[in-house]
């Protein structure tokens, strides 16, 4: 591994982070890309990203595992919701089956990364734990690593949280020996988080009330699939697995433009499925949001846990504004006094953009929030970079994939004509239309961050589109050439590999 990545022998792909995206990345260069070398620089001490940061109670996925999971590598578990547990044990599979674990330096933090036009290379700065500095060079870059800042979570202010007498905690820096046995707990929070948090704490606390300032959607769903289960026991597993992806890629996408063209007839499904699921009286004020559906992201809910919860009197969900934090619990803005030993702030994540990493073209910075995508993964006038901005309305890795496989199209094609650079071009008087489609999301994580967002046309090829189907169909038939991508060959560079 050391005399892969030394920065005298550069690597053909420099990948950072090594979960879905990463992970993902490597094995498609894999398989498309035979004989490339690449490597994965990971700041963590195993693989898994999001999945391996994470560690509350009930963490896992809020998409169903045919479509979160790879194109490529069939999702083998009869649990289509997945626990933290399984989608890493999935991830150690791929990685295992393609060798990439054997390209992953662990423990090591990108700080800078800088392109030199000369040699065409891009320089990375790294640090380990211990602080030792290291360089590596690659001829091509792509952050896998997320748009979540992995250090600081939303703050979001809460009066008196200091004074209060028992514990405090976050989601994002769960301890793991924090006992929930027989204790009171308040989740402040109505999202993903706190939706997965709540019944998974309601099993041993003694009960726990998730307080919302405002609503969130639910849908509840199976946590098993069973067409897909019967798919498996009479088609080949790679047949089973497509025809699941599909229909449920295109079942998601049915209900979100449903949601956006007919929203009242959504709302009344959702509030449908609700009532079934709560006891009698109970107020449906607190599953209204003063949104539509798919505004923000919908809440799953597998096999209604939370709802079950709910009903058996170990949760409850309290609609309001919080006035302090005193010594023994919450006090709200209506009066009301809410009692607890332990406070889950479920508040929300932040935004960062490419890992916080300085990026620079021979020295003089980036600023990535003034560059427009270009075909959903690399930049204006940046060359030999892309990074992964998965979809808000669908599984994060249906864009791993449609990227990935467009990149090894781009790197064949690279090698083919003999090409050592490739920059999407765009003129300073483009005339672009920004529209960036994180507008159509009123998620607060959104809003907050929308400022580091780079921007978005509203058409091809210089946007971030939120339409697998359109994408991937895009992405796969559009010739490499199109005449925006500039491409160069640079003589002094030696083949090494």
């Amino acid at each position: 591994m050391d005399a892969l990545c030394s920065p005298d022998k550069p690597v053909d792909l420099l990948i950072v982070g090594a979960g879905l995206s990463g992970i993902g990345m490597a094995a498609h260069l894999t398989r498309q890309c035979p004989g490339r070398s690449y490597a994965i620089l990971e700041r963590r001490d195993r693989l898994g990203g999001t999945w391996d940061l994470f560690r509350y109670p009930g963490i896992r996925s809020d998409s169903d595992m045919y479509t979160l999971g790879y194109e490529f590598e069939p999702w083998r578990d009869d649990h289509s919701i997945a626990g933290g547990d399984a989608i890493l044990a999935y991830l150690d599979r791929v990685a295992d089956k393609y060798g990439i674990r054997d390209q992953i330096r662990f423990g090591t933090r990108v700080v800078s990364a800088d392109w030199d036009s000369t040699s065409a290379l891009w320089t990375l700065e790294t640090q380990d734990a211990a602080g030792n500095s290291s360089r590596l060079s690659g001829r091509f870059l792509f952050f896998g690593s997320g748009y979540y800042d992995y250090d600081d979570p939303y703050d979001a202010q809460i009066p008196g949280l200091a004074d209060f007498g028992g514990t405090t905690v976050h989601p994002q820096f769960w301890p793991g020996d924090l006992d929930c046995s027989g204790k009171r707990i308040i989740v402040i929070g109505s999202g993903a988080t706190a939706a997965t948090l709540v019944p998974a704490l309601a099993h041993k606390a003694a009960h726990v009330t998730m307080l919302q300032r405002t609503p969130s959607w639910y849908f509840a769903r199976p946590a098993r699939d069973r067409l897909a289960m019967i798919l498996r026991r009479i088609l080949p597993e790679t047949a089973a697995y497509a025809l699941t992806r599909m229909r449920n890629i295109r079942l998601q996408d049915f209900l979100f433009r449903r949601a956006r063209e007919k929203p009242g007839q959504v709302k009344a499904f959702l509030h449908k499925q609700i009532a079934k699921q709560l006891p009698s009286g109970y107020d449906r004020a607190d599953f209204s949001p003063p949104y539509d559906p798919w505004e923000q992201r919908l809440c799953l809910v597998p096999d209604g846990d939370l709802f079950d919860a709910i009903r058996s009197g170990k949760a409850a969900v309290v609609t309001g504004g919080i006035e302090a934090v005193d010594e023994t619990g919450i006090r709200l803005r209506d009066g009301r006094q809410l009692e607890a030993d332990i406070i889950v702030t479920a508040t929300g994540l932040k935004l960062s953009t490419l890992g916080k990493i300085a990026v620079s073209l021979d020295g003089e910075p980036v600023d990535f929030t003034q560059a427009f995508y270009y075909r959903n993964c690399m930049f204006s006038n940046v060359p030999n970079l892309a990074a992964l901005f998965g979809y808000l309305n669908a599984a994060w890795t249906l864009r791993v994939d449609i990227v990935a496989n467009w990149l090894c199209r781009l790197l064949n094609h690279m090698d083919e004509r003999g090409f050592a650079t490739v920059t999407p071009h765009l003129a300073k008087d483009h005339g672009l239309v920004e529209e960036n489609p994180v507008d159509l999301f009123s998620s607060g994580y959104l809003r907050r961050g929308r400022h580091l967002i780079p921007k978005s046309a509203s058409a091809a090829p210089w946007r971030l589109s939120m339409d697998y189907l359109a994408d991937r169909k895009e992405m796969r038939s559009t010739p490499i050439e199109d005449g925006v991508l500039a491409f160069e060959r640079v003589a002094q560079i030696a083949d090494v590999r």
